[in-house]
């Protein structure tokens, strides 16, 4: 008897997991209109495995609906990877999104813009994520002997990740143990966020299949470095021309784009619940560790939450298709498409309030005063997951971007998530999420 190749529809949900059902290869074309079952409560199955307060209960049904546009099918002999999956849109059974589902919120802030702005989104995230067990030995940082213990594994994700029809840009060892950063080629639209799904199950399959763990959890260690996802972005006009890069704008930013980053910085401290949602990214989101912990926009600044980023007069890329802004505060506890979706709208209602672009900050903003930092528009980000569900909570302009519905399941989502960590220390919080992610 031969085994039956198996297909796995899935979508990523609020707990930053993929979820889903196999089903018969032979039966594609058919599940492409029939789809597959699906309960609503599912959503309130945290990353613990604990099912949330539902307002759905043991009622409803719904139908995941592949999008054959995203099928990754990676097998092969050579690599010992059998990997075959699709990712879709969780609909109601009259067709209809699913206010639940992060790929339909993703796709509706998406046409938001493209309706307030006439913009296309193209970005690309970065990911970071430290191998499990036995630690490298010190000195390693960005070096070649870092990478060489490393090479057979990143040798097989790259060609995994063309397979999958990525766009593989580069693999290094980081800075912290045994951590390393992986990069691929922008997207447009929804792609983006499939993309970097895509990647972190096929980088969790590559080390699978040698043998080992891998954690993207954002903070391994309370004294270590954190583990973010940096989200690239940029715009491209009707007629699929360059739109962020204008060089007499304030930090050569377009109109449309910078008042799309100032979107970003006002409303950060109230969609941060959805970016950086798990109790301990707030220990990564704070001063002097390359990630994040004010509201501020940098230029070449790996601290701030939006950085400008670099272009090179040697590239053979013109400047304005170079050109770039890059999100610091997210990391892969969250559904990428939640997060994109969340910094669309925000970037949106930047660009429908018409607001200014805001000054650049070039100095340690941990060492100014509250009120310093008042004057100037800047403020420290939530400290706590807590406190960012509280400001999410008490923003209607944020909420406005959701459902009620979506708002009271998520907010009962990530309250059950933080009730099962409320007896554990510091280090059973950091190795309870390192397991989970």
């Amino acid at each position: 008897m031969q085994n039956e190749h198996v297909i796995y529809a899935c979508a990523t949900d609020i707990a930053g997991k993929v979820r889903g059902k196999g089903f018969p290869a032979a039966e594609f074309e058919k599940r492409l209109k029939r789809g597959i079952g699906w309960a609503p409560t599912n959503v309130q199955i945290t990353c613990f495995d604990a099912i949330a307060e539902s307002p759905f209960g043991s009622l409803g049904d719904m139908v995941l609906i592949p999008d054959a546009a995203t099928r990754v099918s990676v097998r092969s002999e050579e690599s010992g990877l059998s990997e075959d999956f699709v990712f879709g849109d969780i609909r109601h059974t009259d067709g209809t999104p699913w206010d639940c589902c992060t790929r339909s919120i993703l796709k509706a802030a998406l046409a938001r813009l493209e309706k307030a702005a006439g913009l296309t989104l193209v970005s690309a995230f970065e990911h970071e994520f430290q191998f499990k067990g036995k630690a490298m030995p010190m000195g390693t940082a960005y070096t070649m002997s870092g990478f060489r213990q490393r090479r057979a594994f990143a040798e097989k994700l790259i060609a995994a990740m063309r397979a999958a029809g990525l766009d593989p840009d580069t693999i290094m060892k980081e800075y912290g143990a045994d951590q390393y950063e992986v990069t691929m080629g922008p997207q447009r639209g929804v792609t983006s966020a499939d993309h970097s799904a895509t990647l972190r199950e096929l980088i969790q399959a590559v080390a699978a299949e040698a043998g080992e763990e891998v954690t993207f959890t954002p903070l391994r260690d309370p004294a270590g470095v954190g583990n973010g996802v940096h989200i690239h972005m940029s715009f491209l006009d009707a007629d699929g021309k360059p739109a962020t890069y204008d060089p007499s704008g304030r930090h050569r930013l377009s109109k449309p784009a910078g008042q799309f980053v100032a979107g970003l910085l006002k409303y950060l401290d109230s969609y941060l619940a959805l970016v950086a949602p798990s109790v301990i990214s707030y220990g990564r989101l704070t001063p002097h560790r390359w990630s994040a912990a004010y509201n501020n926009l940098g230029l070449q600044d790996r601290e701030a939450s939006v950085r400008i980023c670099p272009v090179s007069a040697m590239s053979d890329i013109d400047k304005a298709r170079q050109f770039n802004f890059e999100f610091r505060a997210a990391d892969a506890t969250a559904s990428p498409h939640l997060q994109l979706a969340a910094i669309v709208n925000a970037g949106v209602q930047g660009i429908e309030e018409g607001l200014d672009v805001p000054d650049a900050t070039e100095e340690d903003l941990s060492l100014l005063p509250a009120s310093e930092l008042a004057a100037r528009g800047l403020s420290r980000l939530p400290t706590t997951l807590q406190e960012a569900l509280e400001r999410f909570a008490g923003n209607d302009v944020v909420k406005g971007w959701f459902t009620p519905r979506f708002v009271d399941v998520y907010t009962k989502h990530k309250r059950s998530e933080m009730a099962f960590l409320d007896d554990k220390s510091e280090a059973e919080i950091c190795a309870a999420y390192e397991t989970v992610y």
